[in-house]
């Protein structure tokens, strides 16, 4: 196996870590070895943050397991099947998995069979750039010549791009969203070909995984440049099964930049994707997306196609206090990319940034200071608390808790105020 000359990360923080050191410590045992790999070295390299340590091994899932518990370090068996299980160390998880190969695929899943060799192990990797491995001294490995292409950052596949596609077909996506965070100028070609005479296997995938992979393709570094590709090459369709709005995403982009705003997954899937109020339901179940965020996805739906101009700050707080912050803020966004106006134009920044400025004010009163009033439960108490809280909006909110209280009962009915009769 290739083992680079001056090339490595045992200056990394990530690498110097205790609990980094307590899982080579623990694995580098009875002739077995371990090695970190994938992102924590690519992004080390990279200069770049470093969330997550993965491991991959010599030993086998059991001894993994034996070892772990001599050293007293807790084991989930996160994937034992596939030999990965996770050693938790002071309360930071690692996977640890074996060197395997690949026995049988069918584009979702694989069989795989135990190995030791570490180059076979590299072989059946995504990406050039993943397949890059650190011993225990930091000593960086290089199997398949993966440092020119993620120096250069070129994204690659390794080996031949339609079999490592065809082996899951997630790689697709996964290309994209490595593509548009680490490549510099055009994707692959060889990629892209791929991606696209392989297109029918995304069918095939899961809704859960295909979300996974979207919501984070949407927040890349070079989102719109990915989402650009894949509508050109037909893929969005097959994904969203819809028509892209790409102008109005790559505007999204560019305004949340502008703002210095961290990319929200939501309401750049909402810019990208809404047209009417029925497609929000449409991607939910298409996506299986979470309770959260498909109530992200109906809230800005219901209101961020139709916001095309900037209102007055009255009008504003009114809409901020209604719909929430989120919600809010998702359909300024929305509505200032679908508008065409310039990044530095004062109104909608100001729309934009009224949540950092202005608190959501707390009516005054609630139910059970009607109960104390005499009214009695039911549709007349809820009514009148509309009501009163419509009279608070209305004053730019500025009545009090007893100003309201002393508001005449315009909405008593003989289940509302005890004594009150009906209007006749």
């Amino acid at each position: 196996m290739t083992k680079l000359e001056n090339v490595t990360v045992a200056d990394a923080a990530w690498f110097r870590a205790p609990e980094v050191r307590a899982v080579f410590a623990c694995l580098n045992r009875e002739g077995f070895e371990v090695r970190a790999v994938g992102g924590a070295v690519r992004n080390a390299l990279l200069d770049e943050p470093v969330m997550d340590v993965d491991f991959a091994t010599t030993a086998k899932p059991d001894d993994t397991l034996r070892l772990a518990a001599a050293a007293g370090i807790k084991t989930v068996p996160t994937g034992i099947d596939h030999g990965t299980i996770t050693l938790v160390v002071d309360g930071v998880p690692f996977e640890v998995t074996t060197l395997r190969r690949d026995v049988d695929t069918d584009g979702r899943r694989a069989t795989v069979a135990f190995a030791d060799n570490w180059a076979e192990d590299a072989r059946r990797r995504d990406f050039t750039l993943n397949a890059l491995y650190a011993d225990a001294a930091g000593a960086v490995y290089d199997p398949l010549d993966g440092l020119p292409d993620l120096l250069a950052r070129r994204v690659r596949f390794v080996g031949d791009a339609d079999t490592r596609i065809r082996e899951d077909y997630l790689r697709i996506l996964r290309f994209f969203r490595f593509s548009a965070d680490y490549a510099n100028g055009d994707f692959d070609a060889d990629g892209v070909a791929a991606a696209i005479r392989e297109r029918h296997g995304l069918r095939r995938l899961s809704a859960e995984r295909v979300r996974a992979e979207m919501l984070r393709i949407l927040v890349t570094v070079r989102a719109p440049d990915a989402i650009r590709v894949m509508d050109e090459s037909g893929l969005l369709l097959i994904v969203l099964g819809g028509i892209a709005r790409r102008s109005r995403f790559e505007r999204i982009a560019a305004i949340e930049a502008e703002l210095e705003m961290m990319p929200d997954p939501m309401y750049r899937l909402a810019a990208l994707s809404i047209f009417v109020e029925e497609d929000a339901e449409r991607l939910a179940g298409r996506l299986r997306l979470s309770n959260d965020e498909r109530n992200d996805l109906m809230g800005l739906a219901s209101v961020a196609p139709w916001f095309r101009a900037p209102l007055g700050k009255r009008d504003l707080e009114t809409l901020l206090y209604r719909i929430g912050a989120r919600t809010y803020l998702g359909s300024v966004l929305i509505g200032w990319a679908a508008s065409g106006a310039p990044l530095d134009d004062e109104a909608w920044r100001f729309a934009a940034e009224l949540p950092r400025e202005w608190q959501r004010p707390k009516f005054p009163v609630n139910g059970a200071d009607l109960l104390n009033e005499g009214w009695l439960p039911g549709p007349g108490l809820g009514a009148h608390l509309r009501y009163l809280e419509e009279r608070f909006i209305a004053s730019g909110f500025t009545l009090d808790r007893e100003t309201l209280l002393a508001l005449e009962e315009k909405n008593a009915r003989p289940n509302g105020l005890a004594g009150s009769h009906p209007e006749t």
